[in-house]
């Protein structure tokens, strides 16, 4: 488990949580190149695809979340439209048995519910943790209390993340640093919730 290339349930747990971390940082600073090339090796060491798919799939994320980075006037519908598309890439590359649009749907909510967290504190924490876990629960076909710790460590890195923004920013902010360690985290966790050994 953990080699590049296997797949959605085999994937790289430390180069998709790093990859992650770096895609944060580049969206809270509007640095799209670095955006891009962060969502390529989160795809790649997350899902497996070809080359030509894993360019296609990066490039569908990077424009569903300039979609969504506006605030507050964003575009949820492109966003969701964007998503659907990259989630129909996933189907038809992997063995996950969803449906792109309803895969979508959860995605962007829980980007959705953690804006609201960020923004104005009306949404708590348990809140964010579940849509992550519907969205864990959903495609993978896993239990919920399995993929769980996963969700909470990955609003562990968005809490580091949030503060990392009101901070300023700073690449040299140790908080980057700690958030990375959480999203690795998050991903090993649904790894062992999710993973098995490609044959």
């Amino acid at each position: 488990m953990g080699s590049r290339g296997h797949g959605p349930r085999s994937f790289d747990a430390v180069e998709v949580g790093q990859r992650e971390t770096d895609a944060w940082a580049a969206y809270y600073r509007h640095d799209w190149l670095t955006f891009l090339r962060a969502s390529v090796g989160m795809v790649a060491a997350g899902f497996g695809m070809n080359r030509r798919d894993t360019l296609r799939g990066a490039w569908l994320v990077l424009r569903a979340n300039q979609a969504w980075a506006p605030f507050p006037d964003n575009d949820p519908v492109r966003a969701r439209a964007l998503m659907r598309d990259f989630y129909a890439l996933v189907e038809s590359t992997s063995d996950l048995d969803l449906d792109p649009g309803r895969a979508a749907a959860l995605e962007v909510e829980w980007w959705r519910v953690h804006r609201e967290h960020q923004h104005d504190g009306a949404v708590t924490t348990d809140q964010l943790v579940g849509a992550l876990v519907d969205l864990y629960t959903y495609v993978y076909a896993a239990e919920p209390a399995r993929v769980r710790p996963a969700a909470e460590r990955r609003v562990e890195a968005m809490d580091l993340s949030d503060r990392w923004v009101r901070a300023g920013c700073a690449l040299d902010d140790p908080l980057l640093a700690a958030e990375r360690r959480a999203l690795v985290a998050s991903y090993a966790a649904l790894l062992a919730a999710v993973g098995r050994v490609s044959t």
